[in-house]
């Protein structure tokens, strides 16, 4: 069954050539999209299925063997990072097709905006199943163009000026990731992360540090780690409600993703681990209380986004398989609900002409429905009980206990921290937007299509649902995890057997 393998990059790649030839064709390109994303829903899952059953699964591009050849790697975090991504891509374009987007809006170019969010999808599942560090980068780069052409899309000035930023950021993160890319092949010979195992425990601990801190350069300003994450409110905002959620669920993750490979993969031992728990520490706090400080909601949802990536910092940096299970189970928490909130912004910003708080009000009396697809994931986001958010939580809080070190009592006091400021934010937005008499100035109100409330709904009651089977998820995360710090597993998988 190994042939499942690529089908997650190729297909959306054949889908955004398809629906490139059909430009002038809504409804052709709409079929094939949906279909493409989810046959690509259906093939993750099953892959999911077969690595959690029977081991991880690999396909070497072309027929050429490791380390020599390109190889496509799904075990079982990769997978689960697919199921996640797939999914959030299928509802994230329903959402956009109800929004009009799809159907010629004119802020959205019709021939464009398919074609990228395919590419998109394909750039995202490339980096989940890159074995090798040049892949990877390939695939940071192929969601990178095509981010950059969803974040412009109807060329106002502001989506112009946000797009600049986010461009000369994703570029000096490329070519920090190249340079140490080139470092790597020079001093080791390869760039296939199971050969790399072998060979980076070869070489001098000044160099490994140097390699090391530059990928986690490289990595912590694509997945918006402080203090290299102040392009993700300014640019995050300024898009279109859909493309802002499947941004803001998963783009950072990828570079969350990535770090959480090579530290347990290529780096093991710790040797990073007290940079990391220090970074995720100044990312919680420092991003929340930039949230608190917001009287945008998009805004602020940016900055709870930065804030809780340190949450995942947290569990990576334990190096621990508890901690690494937790971030796991987060990371699949986060993308949901993230994606869920901006979402749901897309709808108050339609039924009520805005996203500022201070021209919003009286939403909950008239859209109940909406008040109900917002206070739902917004409680989950603080981690409330019983949500997922707090299931997660209470993992790494557990995680950082059993550790017993000073930072790590320190960041289980600045996460309970932020999970408070976490909940005084939404609250805020809660009670200006949807409890309090609308201003005088409000601007008109729209309906809410069905197919934008079908699809916002649906992820909330997959949020909901993370708390229902917890159990099972967290089993997954903690093989995963097992995974990840056995090598061995990883290594004998790409080379077909022990070495």
């Amino acid at each position: 069954m190994t042939w499942l393998v690529p089908l997650p990059v190729v297909m959306p790649l054949i889908g955004a050539a398809l629906t490139l030839m059909m430009a002038g064709r809504p409804r052709a390109q709409r079929t094939v999209s949906l279909t493409v994303l989810t046959a690509t829903v259906i093939v993750s899952a099953a892959l999911l299925w077969l690595t959690t059953t029977g081991g991880s699964m690999v396909v070497t591009v072309g027929g050429w063997a490791a380390p020599l050849g390109i190889v496509l790697v799904a075990d079982q975090l990769a997978a689960l990072m697919l199921v996640v991504s797939a999914t959030m891509t299928v509802c994230v374009l329903v959402y956009s097709i109800g929004q009009g987007m799809a159907d010629g809006h004119e802020e959205t170019p019709l021939s464009v905006y398919h074609p990228t969010y395919l590419v998109l999808t394909a750039g995202v599942t490339n980096a989940f199943l890159a074995g090798d560090l040049f892949n990877l980068y390939v695939g940071f780069e192929i969601l990178l163009v095509a981010s950059y052409v969803l974040l412009t899309l109807g060329g106002t000035e502001n989506r112009i000026r946000a797009g600049i930023t986010y461009v000369v950021v994703s570029l000096l993160s490329s070519v920090i990731f190249l340079t140490a890319i080139g470092l790597i092949y020079a001093a080791t010979g390869t760039l296939t992360m199971a050969h790399l195992v072998e060979r980076l425990d070869e070489l001098p601990d000044g160099l490994r540090l140097m390699l090391q801190g530059m990928l986690l350069l490289a990595f912590g300003i694509k997945a918006a780690v402080f203090p290299l994450s102040s392009w993700l409110p300014d640019s995050y905002p300024t898009a279109p409600a859909p493309v802002t959620a499947v941004f803001a669920g998963l783009l950072t993750k990828v570079g969350v993703y990535a770090i959480i490979r090579t530290e347990t993969l290529l780096f093991p031992g710790g040797r990073a681990a007290v940079v990391l728990l220090i970074l995720a520490l100044l990312t919680m706090v420092v991003g929340i209380l930039g949230a608190v400080a917001q009287s945008d909601i998009k805004r602020l949802l940016s900055f709870t986004l930065v804030s809780h990536i340190g949450y995942l910092l947290f569990g990576v940096g334990l190096t621990t398989q508890l901690g690494l299970s937790s971030a796991i189970f987060y990371v699949v928490h986060h993308i949901t609900i993230q994606t869920t909130l901006f979402l749901a912004t897309g709808l108050i910003e339609k039924r009520g002409g805005s996203t500022a708080l201070d021209r919003l009000g009286g939403l909950a009396r008239l859209s109940p429905v909406l008040a109900v697809l917002f206070l739902v994931p917004a409680l989950n986001l603080a981690g409330i009980p019983p949500f997922s958010g707090f299931i997660g939580k209470l993992g790494l809080v557990q995680a950082g206990a059993a550790d017993g070190g000073v930072l790590a009592w320190l960041l289980i006091a600045g996460g309970l921290a932020t999970s408070l400021l976490t909940l005084y934010a939404v609250a805020r937005v809660w009670n200006l937007a949807f409890w309090r008499v609308p201003p005088a100035s409000a601007p008109a109100r729209s309906p809410l299509p069905p197919l934008m409330v079908g699809s916002t709904l649906a992820l909330v009651v997959l949020g909901v649902g993370l708390t229902v089977v917890a159990g099972p998820l967290f089993e997954i995360g903690d093989q995963a995890a097992g995974g990840l710090l056995e090598r061995s597993g990883y290594v004998e998988a790409v080379f077909g057997g022990p070495r």
